[in-house]
């Protein structure tokens, strides 16, 4: 089984790092689909002011996110970046910090430097990939 079959089967709980409530944007349209396949989504973006997007509570950063899930008994198994590159070391580090088992940079996304902060750390990585097309792919459509 290789690491993105091995993230969608047992992946539950996908933190998503800049997560608009906008419809048009990527980070939404994703996540939704991602939602509508049984993902349970946790939107991590400080604009959204800790309102609701997709009908779930937004989070300022990964730390009160995976704060609140702990309380709720959910763990963050995944985080999904949807920040230009210059922002994922931070995301990947704040993903280490919280104990996430799988870091995922969606397409254009790149730190290889993260990348292997997070791969020492023993996080699964994907980078510069879409977490929605690789599950259609895998669903055969």
């Amino acid at each position: 089984m290789d690491l993105i079959d091995e993230i969608l089967d047992n992946v539950k709980t996908i933190a998503v790092v800049g997560l608009s409530d906008n419809p048009a944007r990527d980070s939404h349209g994703v996540s939704a689909y991602m939602q509508s396949q049984g993902y349970r989504i946790i939107p991590v973006n400080p604009a959204l002011n800790r309102a609701e997007a997709l009908g779930e509570q937004s989070y300022d950063d990964l730390a009160s996110a995976s704060a609140a899930a702990q309380e709720q008994g959910v763990k963050i198994d995944l985080v999904d970046v949807f920040r230009r590159s210059e922002f994922a070391g931070g995301v990947t580090d704040e993903a280490i910090a919280i104990g996430a088992r799988y870091l995922w940079m969606q397409d254009g996304v790149v730190d290889e430097a993260a990348a292997e902060r997070a791969e020492a750390a023993g996080l699964g990585v994907i980078m510069d990939d879409c977490i929605l097309r690789q599950h259609k792919r895998r669903r055969g459509g």
